[in-house]
């Protein structure tokens, strides 16, 4: 297994959320995100025009891998999680806007998302997960047969990676991560070697330690789930970047700022809920409040659908 080079990180803005009309104007403040040379940090503001840098896309179908990391006995969150990315983003409106996004050969991102399998995996590193310890969470629950392998025949317990795949190490509420989950961010997404394939993955915990840094709403939410309904906005927010910038070195803007970034924190028009839940997609009936992605046509936007 090699170390990570580099991260994407979903930042979070200082302070409380005010209730009422202001509730989700919430913003990113700099982090240790560097996804090309020499990039210092970014602030989440859209003013830079996105670039494609030569590197890898995801390209055709991207399969989710979920490692439920700790105890989430009892949680909501599972099942909510596992619905959003095997029946709901997918073929959304909102994933297309990630197929504006294309590689040198003009081979364009697809709309298509596979929840393809999850495992929970306890307490194998502990309750403080390091960097390089969410990588090995992931690279043991491959090469340990935790997490099968989807292939063009099925489901596989092949032992090693999904070059297509996005790992993503969910960890329940006590459990923290030493670089800075919640108080220089709320996720983040990387990439390294196992078994000698490139394989992407990403970190999101459940925030509810200090909810209103990760969550835009941290009463009431769409699915009366505040910490699930707050993952869901930042697993969609490192889905699209894996995608579109799996390594660190295909699309970002001249500060560093990959597609998702430029909309972080941005939901754009909201819709109240009879439960007082603000919400702005639908998908297939079911209400969320996800955060909008770069809109990469023109001079660019963001926006809830393509």
């Amino acid at each position: 297994m090699a170390a990570a080079i580099a991260l994407g990180l979903l930042a979070f803005g200082p302070g409380a959320l005010a209730q009422g009309p202001a509730e989700l104007n919430k913003h990113p403040m700099p982090t240790r995100d560097q996804p090309g040379p020499g990039k210092a940090g970014h602030g989440g503001g859209p003013s830079a025009k996105i670039r494609y840098h030569g590197g890898p896309l995801i390209l055709g179908t991207t399969n989710a891998y979920v490692i439920w990391y700790g105890d989430w006995s009892g949680s909501p969150t599972p099942g909510l999680v596992e619905q959003f990315l095997g029946r709901d983003i997918g073929g959304s409106p909102y994933f297309n806007i990630n197929t504006t996004y294309a590689n040198a050969a003009g081979v364009r991102v697809t709309n298509a998302v596979r929840f393809t399998a999850s495992a929970h995996v306890g307490y194998p590193k502990g309750t403080t997960l390091s960097d390089a310890g969410v990588q090995q969470v992931v690279a043991d629950a491959i090469t340990g047969g935790a997490l099968p392998t989807w292939t063009p025949t099925g489901i596989t317990a092949s032992k090693v990676p999904d070059p297509n795949g996005v790992y993503f190490v969910l960890t329940s509420k006590d459990v923290g991560d030493s670089t800075g989950f919640l108080t220089q961010y709320c996720g983040w997404h990387s990439f390294g070697a196992v078994a000698g394939i490139d394989t992407k993955y990403a970190f999101i915990g459940d925030a509810r330690k200090n909810l209103s840094v990760c969550a835009a709403q941290t009463v009431a939410s769409p699915n009366n789930n505040p910490a699930g309904d707050a993952m869901i906005s930042v697993i969609a927010h490192e889905l699209e970047e894996s995608v579109t910038d799996p390594d660190l070195n295909a699309w970002y803007d001249a500060i560093g700022n990959e597609n998702a970034d430029k909309c972080a924190w941005n939901f754009g028009a909201t819709t109240t809920l009879a439960n007082g839940a603000k919400y702005n997609l639908t998908m297939n009936g079911r209400p969320y409040l996800i955060q909008q992605n770069w809109l990469n046509v023109g001079t660019g936007a963001c926006a809830k659908s393509y």
